[in-house]
């Protein structure tokens, strides 16, 4: 049976296969572990979906995928699955060749089916992948360079994979269909950074580190509330705005293999200390590699929390097709006024990210005095 890249949801189309946990002859159960596949949304293991023997593999690491493409090719076993002893005999292999020629090919990436054997029966030998190598490097070979720039020293190739191939695609997509426009904010976290510190004990009785960032999405899931137009998006097909029901908040984590956005699902239902245990078990998921696709889908709102890492803030692309995202900066310490006072305050640069198509400028600037008026009286939080 063909196993096709199955249709993920979420107007998934695409995704590149990362590492298939099997080759090749060998045999699956069942719900086995057989591929895989990184989305624009999170990386998803797909399960075989029968009993048999993996007899072809279509698509190779690092190649993407469409849906309902073939990943591979499974012969189903005959009768139940309890061992080896039920295992189906092995399909005969396409290509006849010697098995030194076939470990040569596997480490040169020679797929076999393009060498002509000469060997008894037209079987491919050594000598023949050896050959076809040779006859197809200089084939590619590129043309010499110019003398003049002989000695310039070669820039390094990245490929463009992963995470970092669905956040290039993502950015680019958003970049591309939304007219941004932007909203920039400085708030006091003076009064926030003291609350923080009075209960950040008790948060640690209970397991929970509490970061600013609990706080930030409470205020930010609370505004979305009274100006729920930056809590959709515009579809385009239908030239309407969708305004979402729910208050999912997608939060942006670092990681070793690029951004990732998790999702807070009823953010707006959720009190200070169960928004921050959630956060910190999605981030930890996010950077350990074991997230599952319900962790990364239905985000309605984002939030890029630049501070954590340092710097002044930024202007963030929108998280397509969302209509707002919010960039937080660094608290710092520098002069501000306080009524007819000069005091040393901890002020933070905000700036939302917006489509321009589903709000006004004005519209923001109400919705980022509202959570601006929420993190310099953070107790308000609390209510």
């Amino acid at each position: 049976m063909e196993f096709k890249f199955p249709d993920l949801g979420e107007g998934l189309v695409e995704g590149e296969v990362i590492k298939w946990h099997v080759k090749e002859g060998d045999f699956v159960k069942e719900g086995d572990p057989l591929v895989d596949v990184m989305t624009e949304k999170a990386t998803v293991t797909l399960p075989a979906p029968t009993t048999g023997r993996v007899v072809k593999i279509l698509v190779r690491e690092g190649e993407v995928v469409k849906v309902g493409q073939t990943l591979c090719v499974i012969e189903p076993a005959e009768g139940p699955a309890a061992g080896p002893q039920t295992e189906a005999p092995a399909r005969p292999r396409e290509v006849a060749a010697m098995p030194a020629a076939r470990r040569l090919a596997k480490e040169l990436g020679i797929d076999l089916s393009k060498v002509k054997g000469t060997g008894p029966g037209g079987v491919i030998t050594v000598e023949d992948v050896k050959r076809y190598a040779e006859e197809t490097a200089k084939a590619t070979a590129p043309a010499p360079a110019p003398k003049a720039v002989e000695k310039a020293e070669e820039a390094e190739v990245v490929p463009v994979r992963g995470i970092r191939r669905a956040v290039a695609e993502k950015m680019s997509k958003a970049k591309r269909l939304i007219p941004h426009a932007y909203h920039l904010e400085e708030v006091d976290f003076t009064e926030l950074i003291k609350l923080r510190e009075r209960v950040k004990a008790e948060a640690e009785k209970r397991g929970i580190r509490l970061t600013l960032l609990p706080f930030i999405a409470k205020a930010v899931a609370m505004a979305l509330r009274e100006y729920p137009m930056l809590n959709s998006e515009y579809d385009e097909e239908k030239n309407a705005i969708v305004v979402k029901k729910e208050v999912n908040l997608g939060i942006g984590v670092d990681t070793e293999q690029g951004l990732v956005v998790v999702v807070v699902k009823n953010a707006d239902k959720k009190g200070l200390l169960e928004m921050a245990k959630e956060i910190n078990e999605l981030a930890q998921k996010a950077r350990e590699g074991k997230l599952e696709l319900q962790d990364v889908r239905g985000s309605t709102f984002t939030i890029s929390n630049i501070g954590a890492v340092g710097g002044l803030g930024g202007l963030s692309i929108l998280n397509y097709p969302e209509a707002g995202i919010l960039a937080v900066g660094q608290a710092r310490k520098k002069p501000w006024a306080v009524g007819d006072r000069i005091e040393i305050r901890d002020i933070a640069l905000l700036a939302v990210s917006f489509d321009h198509r589903v709000v006004d400028g004005a519209y923001v600037a109400r919705f980022m005095n509202r959570v601006k008026e929420l993190l310099e009286n953070p107790w308000l939080l609390l209510l």
